[in-house]
Protein backbone atom coordinates (compact mmCIF):
# COMPACT_ATOMS: atom_id res chain seq x y z
CA UNK A 1 0.00 0.00 0.00
CA UNK A 2 2.60 2.27 -0.84
CA UNK A 3 3.61 4.21 2.45
CA UNK A 4 0.45 2.99 4.46
CA UNK A 5 1.21 -0.08 5.77
CA UNK A 6 -1.02 -2.66 8.12
CA UNK A 7 0.60 -4.57 10.44
CA UNK A 8 -0.16 -8.34 10.43
CA UNK A 9 -4.06 -8.61 11.90
CA UNK A 10 -4.71 -10.95 14.85
CA UNK A 11 -8.19 -13.17 14.72
CA UNK A 12 -11.50 -11.41 16.13
CA UNK A 13 -11.78 -12.84 19.52
CA UNK A 14 -15.18 -15.02 20.09
CA UNK A 15 -17.49 -14.16 22.54
CA UNK A 16 -18.88 -16.68 24.57
CA UNK A 17 -22.83 -15.92 25.26
CA UNK A 18 -22.17 -17.40 29.03
CA UNK A 19 -25.51 -17.06 30.85
CA UNK A 20 -25.73 -13.13 32.28
CA UNK A 21 -22.77 -11.87 30.11
CA UNK A 22 -23.28 -8.70 28.49
CA UNK A 23 -23.29 -10.34 25.24
CA UNK A 24 -25.78 -13.02 25.80
CA UNK A 25 -28.15 -9.52 26.62
CA UNK A 26 -27.65 -7.60 23.28
CA UNK A 27 -27.95 -11.26 21.36
CA UNK A 28 -30.95 -11.86 22.87
CA UNK A 29 -32.57 -8.26 22.32
CA UNK A 30 -31.15 -8.60 19.05
CA UNK A 31 -33.33 -11.92 18.66
CA UNK A 32 -36.72 -10.54 20.04
CA UNK A 33 -36.07 -7.57 17.56
CA UNK A 34 -35.86 -9.35 14.45
CA UNK A 35 -38.08 -11.77 15.83
CA UNK A 36 -40.81 -8.80 15.67
CA UNK A 37 -40.81 -7.77 12.15
CA UNK A 38 -40.56 -9.20 8.49
CA UNK A 39 -37.99 -7.02 6.25
CA UNK A 40 -37.81 -7.04 2.67
CA UNK A 41 -34.44 -8.08 0.68
CA UNK A 42 -34.23 -6.06 -2.87
CA UNK A 43 -32.00 -6.99 -5.43
CA UNK A 44 -28.99 -4.15 -5.12
CA UNK A 45 -27.64 -2.99 -8.78
CA UNK A 46 -25.60 -0.15 -9.55
CA UNK A 47 -26.10 0.38 -5.42
CA UNK A 48 -29.88 0.98 -6.22
CA UNK A 49 -32.15 -1.49 -4.71
CA UNK A 50 -34.44 -3.09 -7.02
CA UNK A 51 -37.94 -5.05 -6.30
CA UNK A 52 -39.45 -7.23 -9.03
CA UNK A 53 -42.70 -8.97 -9.03
CA UNK A 54 -40.75 -11.92 -8.21
CA UNK A 55 -41.60 -11.75 -3.93
CA UNK A 56 -40.78 -14.64 -2.00
CA UNK A 57 -41.30 -15.58 2.04
CA UNK A 58 -38.45 -16.28 3.87
CA UNK A 59 -38.91 -18.88 7.06
CA UNK A 60 -36.89 -20.27 9.87
CA UNK A 61 -35.43 -23.53 8.51
CA UNK A 62 -36.61 -24.60 12.68
CA UNK A 63 -40.08 -22.84 12.53
CA UNK A 64 -42.05 -23.03 9.35
CA UNK A 65 -44.37 -20.19 10.63
CA UNK A 66 -41.85 -17.67 11.79
CA UNK A 67 -42.37 -15.48 8.71
CA UNK A 68 -38.78 -13.60 8.81
CA UNK A 69 -39.17 -11.36 5.68
CA UNK A 70 -39.54 -11.58 1.86
CA UNK A 71 -37.09 -11.53 -0.83
CA UNK A 72 -37.34 -10.12 -4.20
CA UNK A 73 -36.16 -12.51 -7.13
CA UNK A 74 -34.54 -11.36 -10.74
CA UNK A 75 -33.61 -12.98 -13.53
CA UNK A 76 -31.69 -12.18 -16.72
CA UNK A 77 -32.80 -9.04 -17.45
CA UNK A 78 -31.77 -7.62 -13.64
CA UNK A 79 -28.25 -9.87 -14.82
CA UNK A 80 -27.97 -8.38 -17.71
CA UNK A 81 -28.61 -4.68 -15.80
CA UNK A 82 -25.70 -6.16 -12.75
CA UNK A 83 -23.30 -6.64 -15.43
CA UNK A 84 -23.68 -3.82 -16.99
CA UNK A 85 -23.37 -2.28 -14.07
CA UNK A 86 -20.00 -3.65 -12.67
CA UNK A 87 -18.56 -2.93 -16.36
CA UNK A 88 -19.02 0.83 -15.76
CA UNK A 89 -17.73 0.87 -12.13
CA UNK A 90 -14.86 -1.67 -13.20
CA UNK A 91 -12.15 1.88 -14.33
CA UNK A 92 -12.46 3.55 -11.37
CA UNK A 93 -12.71 0.96 -8.82
CA UNK A 94 -9.30 -0.52 -11.26
CA UNK A 95 -7.95 3.03 -10.59
CA UNK A 96 -8.43 3.80 -6.79
CA UNK A 97 -5.18 3.43 -4.80
CA UNK A 98 -4.80 -0.23 -3.23
CA UNK A 99 -4.77 0.96 0.66
CA UNK A 100 -8.14 2.92 -0.20
CA UNK A 101 -9.95 0.23 -1.18
CA UNK A 102 -8.83 -1.96 1.65
CA UNK A 103 -10.38 0.84 4.28
CA UNK A 104 -13.46 0.04 2.81
CA UNK A 105 -13.25 -3.67 3.63
CA UNK A 106 -11.04 -2.53 6.93
CA UNK A 107 -14.67 -0.29 8.11
CA UNK A 108 -16.57 -3.46 7.23
CA UNK A 109 -14.72 -5.62 9.63
CA UNK A 110 -15.32 -3.02 12.03
CA UNK A 111 -19.04 -1.96 11.55
CA UNK A 112 -19.59 -6.25 11.40
CA UNK A 113 -17.54 -6.64 14.94
CA UNK A 114 -18.82 -3.35 16.67
CA UNK A 115 -22.48 -2.20 15.69
CA UNK A 116 -23.59 -4.84 13.41
CA UNK A 117 -22.41 -7.76 15.45
CA UNK A 118 -25.82 -8.88 17.50
CA UNK A 119 -27.96 -7.85 14.32
CA UNK A 120 -25.67 -10.12 12.09
CA UNK A 121 -25.43 -12.86 14.88
CA UNK A 122 -29.16 -12.94 15.69
CA UNK A 123 -29.96 -13.03 11.91
CA UNK A 124 -27.70 -16.14 11.08
CA UNK A 125 -29.15 -17.84 14.23
CA UNK A 126 -33.01 -17.41 12.96
CA UNK A 127 -32.03 -18.09 9.06
CA UNK A 128 -29.54 -20.34 8.84
CA UNK A 129 -30.40 -21.96 12.17
CA UNK A 130 -27.11 -21.79 14.01
CA UNK A 131 -26.72 -21.77 17.75
CA UNK A 132 -25.07 -18.58 18.98
CA UNK A 133 -21.80 -20.18 18.96
CA UNK A 134 -21.53 -21.13 15.52
CA UNK A 135 -23.25 -17.81 13.99
CA UNK A 136 -20.48 -16.18 16.38
CA UNK A 137 -17.62 -18.10 14.98
CA UNK A 138 -18.73 -17.59 11.34
CA UNK A 139 -21.30 -14.51 10.74
CA UNK A 140 -19.04 -12.13 12.64
CA UNK A 141 -15.11 -13.33 13.61
CA UNK A 142 -14.42 -15.53 10.41
CA UNK A 143 -15.97 -12.78 7.96
CA UNK A 144 -14.33 -10.10 10.24
CA UNK A 145 -10.76 -12.09 9.69
CA UNK A 146 -11.69 -12.48 5.72
CA UNK A 147 -11.79 -8.84 5.58
CA UNK A 148 -8.94 -8.01 7.45
CA UNK A 149 -6.44 -10.64 6.78
CA UNK A 150 -7.04 -10.20 2.84
CA UNK A 151 -6.12 -6.32 3.25
CA UNK A 152 -3.15 -7.89 4.71
CA UNK A 153 -2.36 -10.40 2.18
CA UNK A 154 -2.73 -8.39 -0.70
CA UNK A 155 0.00 -5.92 0.42
CA UNK A 156 2.28 -8.75 1.38
CA UNK A 157 1.68 -9.73 -2.56
CA UNK A 158 2.54 -6.64 -3.67
CA UNK A 159 5.40 -6.28 -1.72
CA UNK A 160 6.57 -9.11 -3.88
CA UNK A 161 8.79 -7.22 -6.40
CA UNK A 162 11.84 -8.30 -8.90
CA UNK A 163 15.04 -7.52 -8.15
CA UNK A 164 17.12 -4.33 -10.08
CA UNK A 165 20.92 -5.37 -9.95
CA UNK A 166 21.12 -2.97 -12.52
CA UNK A 167 21.28 0.94 -11.26
CA UNK A 168 20.13 1.85 -14.52
CA UNK A 169 16.93 -0.25 -14.95
CA UNK A 170 13.77 -0.33 -12.75
CA UNK A 171 11.97 -3.34 -12.35
CA UNK A 172 8.54 -3.60 -11.32
CA UNK A 173 5.26 -5.63 -11.26
CA UNK A 174 2.20 -3.82 -11.31
CA UNK A 175 -0.51 -5.55 -9.61
CA UNK A 176 -3.69 -5.29 -11.74
CA UNK A 177 -7.24 -6.43 -11.31
CA UNK A 178 -8.79 -9.03 -13.93
CA UNK A 179 -9.99 -7.58 -17.16
CA UNK A 180 -14.05 -7.95 -16.82
CA UNK A 181 -16.27 -9.38 -13.75
CA UNK A 182 -16.32 -11.63 -11.14
CA UNK A 183 -18.79 -13.93 -10.48
CA UNK A 184 -19.33 -14.71 -7.27
CA UNK A 185 -21.77 -17.85 -5.93
CA UNK A 186 -22.11 -18.50 -2.36
CA UNK A 187 -23.60 -21.38 -0.63
CA UNK A 188 -26.16 -21.33 2.48
CA UNK A 189 -24.46 -23.01 5.11
CA UNK A 190 -21.35 -20.10 6.09
CA UNK A 191 -22.32 -16.12 6.29
CA UNK A 192 -18.61 -15.64 6.09
CA UNK A 193 -18.09 -17.66 2.96
CA UNK A 194 -20.84 -15.60 1.36
CA UNK A 195 -19.23 -12.30 2.33
CA UNK A 196 -15.93 -13.80 1.31
CA UNK A 197 -16.36 -14.74 -2.21
CA UNK A 198 -17.27 -11.13 -3.46
CA UNK A 199 -14.94 -8.91 -1.29
CA UNK A 200 -11.87 -10.90 -1.73
CA UNK A 201 -11.46 -10.29 -5.56
CA UNK A 202 -12.81 -6.63 -4.96
CA UNK A 203 -10.00 -5.65 -2.76
CA UNK A 204 -7.90 -6.23 -5.81
CA UNK A 205 -9.66 -3.54 -7.86
CA UNK A 206 -12.27 -6.25 -9.17
CA UNK A 207 -16.02 -5.84 -9.60
CA UNK A 208 -18.20 -9.04 -9.10
CA UNK A 209 -21.90 -10.16 -9.80
CA UNK A 210 -22.59 -11.59 -6.46
CA UNK A 211 -25.55 -14.61 -6.42
CA UNK A 212 -25.97 -15.92 -2.94
CA UNK A 213 -27.72 -19.33 -2.09
CA UNK A 214 -31.65 -18.47 -2.40
CA UNK A 215 -32.02 -19.75 1.10
CA UNK A 216 -29.97 -17.21 3.03
CA UNK A 217 -30.93 -14.07 1.22
CA UNK A 218 -31.90 -12.68 5.03
CA UNK A 219 -28.35 -12.90 5.77
CA UNK A 220 -26.60 -11.69 2.49
CA UNK A 221 -29.24 -8.32 2.89
CA UNK A 222 -27.44 -7.11 5.99
CA UNK A 223 -23.94 -7.76 4.67
CA UNK A 224 -24.71 -5.44 1.81
CA UNK A 225 -25.99 -3.21 3.54
CA UNK A 226 -22.65 -3.33 6.02
CA UNK A 227 -20.52 -2.92 2.55
CA UNK A 228 -22.63 -0.05 1.55
CA UNK A 229 -22.22 1.61 4.83
CA UNK A 230 -18.58 0.73 4.71
CA UNK A 231 -18.05 2.98 1.84
CA UNK A 232 -18.45 0.88 -0.97
CA UNK A 233 -18.99 2.53 -4.46
CA UNK A 234 -22.00 1.59 -6.32
CA UNK A 235 -21.48 -1.43 -9.18
CA UNK A 236 -18.24 -2.99 -7.26
CA UNK A 237 -20.56 -5.55 -5.97
CA UNK A 238 -23.90 -5.93 -7.54
CA UNK A 239 -26.57 -8.71 -5.49
CA UNK A 240 -28.26 -10.34 -7.90
CA UNK A 241 -31.27 -13.12 -6.43
CA UNK A 242 -33.34 -15.86 -8.41
CA UNK A 243 -32.64 -18.97 -10.31
CA UNK A 244 -29.44 -20.22 -10.69
CA UNK A 245 -29.64 -21.22 -14.20
CA UNK A 246 -31.24 -18.15 -15.77
CA UNK A 247 -28.43 -16.23 -13.41
CA UNK A 248 -25.66 -18.06 -14.73
CA UNK A 249 -26.82 -18.50 -18.34
CA UNK A 250 -26.18 -14.26 -19.71
CA UNK A 251 -22.99 -14.79 -16.87
CA UNK A 252 -21.56 -17.88 -18.71
CA UNK A 253 -22.03 -16.02 -22.13
CA UNK A 254 -20.33 -12.64 -21.48
CA UNK A 255 -17.40 -11.90 -22.97
CA UNK A 256 -16.12 -10.02 -20.02
CA UNK A 257 -16.37 -13.33 -16.96
CA UNK A 258 -12.70 -12.82 -16.08
CA UNK A 259 -13.55 -15.27 -13.14
CA UNK A 260 -15.69 -17.75 -10.82
CA UNK A 261 -15.67 -17.29 -7.31
CA UNK A 262 -17.51 -20.58 -5.59
CA UNK A 263 -18.13 -22.65 -2.85
CA UNK A 264 -21.32 -24.99 -3.45
CA UNK A 265 -21.60 -28.59 -4.95
CA UNK A 266 -19.19 -30.68 -7.08
CA UNK A 267 -21.79 -31.23 -9.80
CA UNK A 268 -22.61 -27.39 -10.08
CA UNK A 269 -18.78 -26.17 -10.13
CA UNK A 270 -18.10 -29.02 -12.62
CA UNK A 271 -20.52 -28.06 -14.79
CA UNK A 272 -19.43 -24.62 -14.60
CA UNK A 273 -16.09 -25.38 -15.25
CA UNK A 274 -17.32 -27.07 -18.54
CA UNK A 275 -19.73 -24.43 -19.65
CA UNK A 276 -16.59 -22.05 -19.02
CA UNK A 277 -14.56 -24.21 -21.81
CA UNK A 278 -17.02 -24.72 -24.58
CA UNK A 279 -17.34 -20.84 -24.22
CA UNK A 280 -13.88 -20.29 -23.67
CA UNK A 281 -13.55 -18.39 -27.15
CA UNK A 282 -16.00 -16.08 -26.60
CA UNK A 283 -13.92 -14.18 -23.66
CA UNK A 284 -11.87 -11.38 -23.47
CA UNK A 285 -9.41 -13.29 -21.20
CA UNK A 286 -9.06 -16.62 -19.79
CA UNK A 287 -11.06 -16.99 -16.99
CA UNK A 288 -10.00 -17.50 -13.56
CA UNK A 289 -12.04 -20.59 -11.75
CA UNK A 290 -11.61 -20.64 -7.67
CA UNK A 291 -13.94 -23.17 -6.19
CA UNK A 292 -14.56 -25.46 -2.93
CA UNK A 293 -16.86 -27.97 -3.32
CA UNK A 294 -17.71 -31.04 -1.22
CA UNK A 295 -15.97 -33.59 1.56
CA UNK A 296 -16.60 -37.04 2.57
CA UNK A 297 -14.21 -35.92 5.62
CA UNK A 298 -12.91 -38.75 7.82
CA UNK A 299 -11.49 -40.05 11.36
CA UNK A 300 -9.13 -42.77 11.39
CA UNK A 301 -8.59 -43.81 14.78
CA UNK A 302 -5.22 -46.22 15.43
CA UNK A 303 -5.43 -48.13 18.74
CA UNK A 304 -2.94 -45.53 20.70
CA UNK A 305 -5.69 -42.80 20.34
CA UNK A 306 -7.68 -42.03 23.96
CA UNK A 307 -11.17 -43.30 23.29
CA UNK A 308 -12.69 -40.25 24.81
CA UNK A 309 -10.88 -37.52 22.73
CA UNK A 310 -12.19 -39.74 19.48
CA UNK A 311 -15.57 -39.95 20.69
CA UNK A 312 -15.61 -35.53 21.52
CA UNK A 313 -14.17 -35.35 17.65
CA UNK A 314 -16.80 -37.41 16.44
CA UNK A 315 -19.81 -35.87 18.02
CA UNK A 316 -18.50 -32.65 17.67
CA UNK A 317 -17.47 -33.26 14.36
CA UNK A 318 -20.14 -35.01 13.14
CA UNK A 319 -23.31 -32.98 14.68
CA UNK A 320 -22.14 -29.46 15.35
CA UNK A 321 -24.47 -27.44 12.79
CA UNK A 322 -25.93 -30.82 12.11
CA UNK A 323 -23.07 -31.74 9.91
CA UNK A 324 -23.82 -28.71 7.12
CA UNK A 325 -20.23 -27.85 6.37
CA UNK A 326 -18.09 -29.32 4.07
CA UNK A 327 -15.47 -29.96 6.07
CA UNK A 328 -17.65 -31.51 8.48
CA UNK A 329 -16.72 -35.69 10.35
CA UNK A 330 -18.71 -38.31 7.97
CA UNK A 331 -16.91 -41.64 8.20
CA UNK A 332 -14.82 -42.59 10.88
CA UNK A 333 -12.54 -46.07 10.61
CA UNK A 334 -12.28 -47.57 14.16
CA UNK A 335 -9.83 -50.13 15.53
CA UNK A 336 -12.21 -52.82 17.46
CA UNK A 337 -9.74 -53.28 20.59
CA UNK A 338 -10.68 -49.30 21.32
CA UNK A 339 -14.43 -49.18 19.50
CA UNK A 340 -16.83 -50.38 22.45
CA UNK A 341 -14.97 -47.71 24.63
CA UNK A 342 -15.23 -45.20 21.87
CA UNK A 343 -18.86 -46.14 21.11
CA UNK A 344 -20.15 -45.93 25.05
CA UNK A 345 -18.79 -42.39 24.84
CA UNK A 346 -20.49 -40.93 21.92
CA UNK A 347 -23.53 -42.58 22.16
CA UNK A 348 -23.78 -40.97 25.75
CA UNK A 349 -22.87 -37.90 24.46
CA UNK A 350 -25.41 -38.24 21.51
CA UNK A 351 -27.77 -38.98 24.93
CA UNK A 352 -27.27 -35.38 25.67
CA UNK A 353 -27.72 -33.70 23.09
CA UNK A 354 -30.71 -31.38 22.94
CA UNK A 355 -32.32 -29.85 19.58
CA UNK A 356 -34.30 -27.30 18.51
CA UNK A 357 -34.42 -23.49 18.32
CA UNK A 358 -31.65 -21.74 18.39
CA UNK A 359 -32.98 -18.82 20.66
CA UNK A 360 -33.42 -21.85 23.39
CA UNK A 361 -29.59 -21.43 24.25
CA UNK A 362 -29.64 -24.97 25.75
CA UNK A 363 -29.46 -26.45 22.37
CA UNK A 364 -26.57 -28.09 20.51
CA UNK A 365 -28.34 -28.69 17.44
CA UNK A 366 -30.92 -26.88 15.48
CA UNK A 367 -32.48 -27.61 12.10
CA UNK A 368 -31.31 -28.70 8.53
CA UNK A 369 -31.19 -25.67 5.99
CA UNK A 370 -34.71 -26.71 3.61
CA UNK A 371 -36.69 -29.17 2.50
CA UNK A 372 -34.22 -30.32 -0.48
CA UNK A 373 -31.90 -30.68 2.35
CA UNK A 374 -34.18 -32.61 4.91
CA UNK A 375 -35.33 -35.17 1.87
CA UNK A 376 -32.00 -36.17 0.94
CA UNK A 377 -30.43 -36.31 4.02
CA UNK A 378 -33.50 -38.63 5.42
CA UNK A 379 -33.19 -40.40 2.06
CA UNK A 380 -29.36 -41.39 3.25
CA UNK A 381 -31.33 -42.47 6.85
CA UNK A 382 -33.80 -44.47 5.44
CA UNK A 383 -31.54 -46.51 3.47
CA UNK A 384 -29.31 -46.97 6.31
CA UNK A 385 -32.03 -48.34 8.21
CA UNK A 386 -33.21 -51.61 5.56
CA UNK A 387 -29.42 -52.23 4.63
CA UNK A 388 -28.39 -55.64 5.43
CA UNK A 389 -24.63 -54.32 6.29
CA UNK A 390 -25.27 -51.63 8.28
CA UNK A 391 -27.48 -50.29 11.69
CA UNK A 392 -28.30 -47.33 12.94
CA UNK A 393 -27.41 -47.36 16.71
CA UNK A 394 -28.15 -43.61 17.45
CA UNK A 395 -30.82 -41.25 16.06
CA UNK A 396 -32.51 -41.95 12.77
CA UNK A 397 -35.26 -39.85 13.51
CA UNK A 398 -36.38 -37.51 11.03
CA UNK A 399 -39.40 -34.98 11.78
CA UNK A 400 -40.50 -31.65 9.57
CA UNK A 401 -44.13 -31.44 10.73
CA UNK A 402 -42.63 -27.94 12.66
CA UNK A 403 -39.05 -27.33 11.23
CA UNK A 404 -36.57 -29.16 9.66
CA UNK A 405 -35.35 -31.75 12.52
CA UNK A 406 -32.96 -34.88 11.96
CA UNK A 407 -31.23 -36.44 14.88
CA UNK A 408 -27.77 -36.54 15.31
CA UNK A 409 -27.53 -40.42 13.52
CA UNK A 410 -24.74 -42.82 14.23
CA UNK A 411 -24.43 -45.88 11.45
CA UNK A 412 -22.07 -48.98 12.44
CA UNK A 413 -21.37 -50.95 9.22
CA UNK A 414 -19.27 -53.83 8.16
CA UNK A 415 -18.48 -52.35 4.77
CA UNK A 416 -16.03 -50.06 4.31
CA UNK A 417 -17.47 -49.27 0.81
CA UNK A 418 -21.39 -48.54 2.34
CA UNK A 419 -23.07 -45.87 1.06
CA UNK A 420 -22.93 -43.34 3.45
CA UNK A 421 -19.24 -44.08 3.93
CA UNK A 422 -18.53 -43.44 0.09
CA UNK A 423 -21.19 -40.12 -0.76
CA UNK A 424 -21.17 -36.60 0.44
CA UNK A 425 -24.60 -36.35 3.22
CA UNK A 426 -24.57 -32.77 4.39
CA UNK A 427 -25.90 -33.96 7.56
CA UNK A 428 -25.92 -35.26 11.02
CA UNK A 429 -24.35 -38.52 9.26
CA UNK A 430 -22.23 -40.07 11.37
CA UNK A 431 -20.96 -43.79 9.95
CA UNK A 432 -18.42 -45.80 11.43
CA UNK A 433 -16.15 -48.96 10.09
CA UNK A 434 -14.64 -51.06 12.02
CA UNK A 435 -11.44 -52.49 10.96
CA UNK A 436 -9.33 -55.01 12.78
CA UNK A 437 -6.07 -53.78 14.44
CA UNK A 438 -4.10 -56.59 12.52
CA UNK A 439 -5.56 -54.22 8.97
CA UNK A 440 -4.03 -51.05 10.34
CA UNK A 441 -2.30 -50.63 7.08
CA UNK A 442 -4.97 -52.47 4.39
CA UNK A 443 -7.38 -49.39 6.20
CA UNK A 444 -5.51 -46.99 6.05
CA UNK A 445 -5.09 -47.23 2.42
CA UNK A 446 -8.95 -47.93 1.95
CA UNK A 447 -9.28 -44.61 3.79
CA UNK A 448 -7.36 -42.99 0.98
CA UNK A 449 -9.29 -44.21 -2.41
CA UNK A 450 -12.66 -44.50 -0.31
CA UNK A 451 -13.35 -41.34 -1.60
CA UNK A 452 -13.41 -38.87 -4.74
CA UNK A 453 -13.29 -35.97 -2.43
CA UNK A 454 -10.00 -34.15 -0.28
CA UNK A 455 -11.26 -31.82 1.59
CA UNK A 456 -10.30 -32.43 5.32
CA UNK A 457 -9.42 -35.49 7.51
CA UNK A 458 -7.99 -36.42 10.87
CA UNK A 459 -5.79 -38.76 12.44
CA UNK A 460 -6.11 -39.65 16.32
CA UNK A 461 -3.03 -41.66 18.05
CA UNK A 462 -0.64 -41.24 20.51
CA UNK A 463 2.02 -43.10 18.63
CA UNK A 464 4.43 -40.54 16.56
CA UNK A 465 5.52 -43.25 14.56
CA UNK A 466 2.12 -44.13 13.73
CA UNK A 467 1.21 -40.12 13.32
CA UNK A 468 4.06 -39.56 11.03
CA UNK A 469 2.54 -43.13 9.28
CA UNK A 470 -0.50 -41.70 8.66
CA UNK A 471 0.53 -38.27 7.51
CA UNK A 472 2.06 -40.13 4.55
CA UNK A 473 -0.20 -42.01 3.36
CA UNK A 474 -3.09 -39.47 3.90
CA UNK A 475 -1.04 -37.10 2.57
CA UNK A 476 -3.25 -36.11 -1.16
CA UNK A 477 -6.89 -37.29 0.86
CA UNK A 478 -7.17 -34.09 2.42
CA UNK A 479 -6.26 -29.97 2.01
CA UNK A 480 -6.66 -29.75 5.53
CA UNK A 481 -5.15 -32.51 8.12
CA UNK A 482 -5.76 -32.49 11.63
CA UNK A 483 -3.76 -34.60 14.74
CA UNK A 484 -5.66 -35.25 17.47
CA UNK A 485 -8.59 -32.83 16.46
CA UNK A 486 -11.41 -32.90 14.94
CA UNK A 487 -11.29 -32.16 11.15
CA UNK A 488 -13.64 -29.42 11.07
CA UNK A 489 -13.17 -25.26 12.35
CA UNK A 490 -10.25 -24.06 10.50
CA UNK A 491 -9.57 -20.25 11.47
CA UNK A 492 -8.71 -17.68 9.22
CA UNK A 493 -4.78 -17.19 9.34
CA UNK A 494 -4.10 -20.14 11.34
CA UNK A 495 -5.07 -22.94 9.02
CA UNK A 496 -5.70 -21.85 5.54
CA UNK A 497 -8.68 -24.10 4.01
CA UNK A 498 -9.09 -25.49 1.26
CA UNK A 499 -8.80 -28.82 -0.26
CA UNK A 500 -7.89 -30.88 -3.89
CA UNK A 501 -9.39 -33.98 -5.99
CA UNK A 502 -13.43 -33.27 -6.03
CA UNK A 503 -13.11 -30.90 -3.25
CA UNK A 504 -11.99 -28.09 -5.48
CA UNK A 505 -9.06 -25.56 -6.29
CA UNK A 506 -7.36 -25.92 -3.21
CA UNK A 507 -6.72 -22.06 -3.65
CA UNK A 508 -7.32 -21.69 0.79
CA UNK A 509 -9.72 -19.09 1.22
CA UNK A 510 -8.56 -16.18 3.91
CA UNK A 511 -4.78 -16.85 2.78
CA UNK A 512 -2.39 -15.25 0.16
CA UNK A 513 -2.87 -18.47 -2.26
CA UNK A 514 -6.43 -17.03 -3.14
CA UNK A 515 -5.62 -13.39 -3.11
CA UNK A 516 -2.77 -13.96 -5.03
CA UNK A 517 -5.35 -15.37 -7.77
CA UNK A 518 -7.52 -12.09 -8.21
CA UNK A 519 -4.56 -10.28 -9.70
CA UNK A 520 -3.03 -9.96 -13.39
CA UNK A 521 0.41 -8.88 -12.54
CA UNK A 522 2.54 -6.77 -14.98
CA UNK A 523 6.23 -6.93 -15.22
CA UNK A 524 7.26 -3.34 -16.26
CA UNK A 525 11.23 -2.75 -17.18
CA UNK A 526 12.20 0.96 -17.06
CA UNK A 527 15.08 2.12 -18.17
CA UNK A 528 16.71 4.89 -16.78
CA UNK A 529 19.65 5.50 -18.99
CA UNK A 530 18.27 4.30 -22.48
CA UNK A 531 21.50 3.32 -24.68
CA UNK A 532 22.43 5.98 -27.95
CA UNK A 533 24.34 3.85 -30.09
CA UNK A 534 23.03 -0.21 -31.78
CA UNK A 535 26.43 -1.98 -31.42
CA UNK A 536 27.49 -4.44 -28.69
CA UNK A 537 30.72 -4.35 -26.66
CA UNK A 538 31.57 -8.04 -28.55
CA UNK A 539 31.58 -6.01 -32.29
CA UNK A 540 34.28 -4.31 -31.17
Amino acid sequence: MGTYRMAQPVNEPVLSYVPGSSERKKLEAALTDLKSKQIEVPLVIDGKEIRTDKKVKITAPHDHNLLLGYAYHGGKKETELAIESAMRAHKTWAAMPRHHRAAIFLKAADLLAGPYRYIVNAATMLAHSKNAYQAEIDAVCELVDFFRFNAYYMQVIADIQPINPDPLIWNRLDYRPLEGFVYAVAPFNFVSINGNLPTAPAMWGNVAVWKPASSVLYTSHFLMKILIEAGLPAGVINFVTGKSSEISEVVFNNENLAGIHFTGSTPVFQGMWKTIGTNIAKYKSYPRIVGETGGKDFIFVHNSAVPAQVATAITRGAFEYQGQKCSAASRTYAPKSLWSQIKEIVLKQISEIKMGDPCDFGNFMNAVIDKSAYDSIKAYVDFAKTAPDAKIIAGGNCDDSKGYFIDATLIETTNPKFKTMEEEIFGPVMTVYVYDDADFDKTLKLCDETSSYALTGAVFATDRHIIQVVEGVLRNAAGNFYINDKPTGAVVGQQPFGGARASGTNDKAGALHNMIRWTSPRAIKENLLPPTDFKYPFMG
